[in-house]
């Protein structure tokens, strides 16, 4: 890529008179090897299974194999049917169609990892619901997604996307930044703002700690994508409204790489720290792990001793 931050995206963008969506678009063309239009065929299918993914959510049985998650998006599509929403027409099916695809991850069904499986709500429940909203073709909807590409390739580069690597601020918080720059541009906003909308939601997420109940991708995660939509729709529109990151997005980005960097093992997808780490967090763990759990109580009890002999996660099954 002709670009490694967002200043510079955003730079070449003005420089040769494209959006981010049109620039993305021929740079991945152009690395590929494949045509503009192969391209844009490959995008096209992706958002196909991510309304997809938005339809069975809301339509059919997405309980998960533990029983701990599933059919919470379709409370919240009744609530926002019966007139009793609160967020507005964009931000009631936003957050309804986030949990809807979290829901059809959790149990086993077919998604698009959007940058990761954890976080595949959230930008189709911005996408669907905006496409809805404001009468959006698919071949739109496409755009902002190579739009969302670009911002989603500057943070992997330089940061992190995975929970396992920088917490849940780089899982989710990227993909509420993806989701609430690309918006932005669909919109009609400058490359600079769709930038400043990056930033605006990513620091919002700094110090996000990845704490998996029972070591599973469902609680809390499946809630998190549904206020990451909501969130992503809140920086598009203050960056829209002319508000900047006063801290610049790429420096945000550098910030989160610092915090993920210094936080503990326990909170980044080990289950061991945060909610995991309750009461009623560890009572799931044994229920569904039992001697997982054991090892864990026998290796924290060793930790506690002094003796360090405890048994590893490796040791059970």
């Amino acid at each position: 890529m002709r670009f490694q931050d967002l200043q510079g995206l955003a730079a070449l963008c003005i420089r040769e008179g494209l959006p981010i969506h049109r620039l993305m678009l021929e740079e991945q063309a152009r690395e590929s090897g494949r045509t503009v239009r192969q391209e844009k065929m490959k995008m096209t299918d992706y958002y196909r299974v991510m309304k997809e993914a938005v339809r069975r959510g809301l339509t059919e049985d997405t309980r998960s194999r533990s029983g701990l998650t599933g059919n919470d998006a379709k409370q919240v599509e009744a609530l926002r049917e019966s007139g009793a929403g609160m967020l507005g027409p964009l931000g009631d099916k936003a957050l309804a169609y986030a949990l809807a695809v979290s829901e059809v991850n959790a149990s086993m069904g077919r998604i698009i990892a959007t940058p990761t499986a954890g976080s595949c709500g959230v930008i189709p429940g911005v996408f669907v619901s905006a496409q809805e909203e404001f009468g959006w073709s698919d071949e739109r909807m496409t755009e902002g997604l190579f739009t969302a590409g670009a911002l989603g390739y500057v943070i992997a580069n330089r940061s992190f996307v995975s929970g396992a690597e920088g917490g849940c601020q780089a899982e989710i918080g990227s993909a509420v930044a993806m989701a609430a720059g690309a918006l932005a541009e669909l919109r009609g906003g400058t490359p600079e703002q769709a930038v400043h909308a990056v930033g605006l939601a990513l620091k919002n997420s700094l110090g996000l700690v990845c704490d998996p109940v029972g070591g599973l991708v469902e609680v809390p995660c499946i809630v998190r994508n549904g206020f990451g939509a909501v969130s992503a729709i809140t920086a598009a529109q203050m960056a829209l409204a002319g508000v900047r990151s006063a801290i610049p997005s790429d420096e945000v980005i550098e910030a989160m790489r610092e915090v993920g960097g210094a936080m503990p093992d326990k909170y980044r997808e080990t289950a061991r720290g945060g909610l995991a780490a309750t009461k009623t967090g560890k009572r799931i763990m044994e229920e569904l792990h039992p001697r997982r759990h054991a090892k864990r109580e026998e290796a924290a009890a060793s930790d506690e001793d002094g003796t360090g002999q405890g048994a590893s996660d490796k040791d059970a099954p």
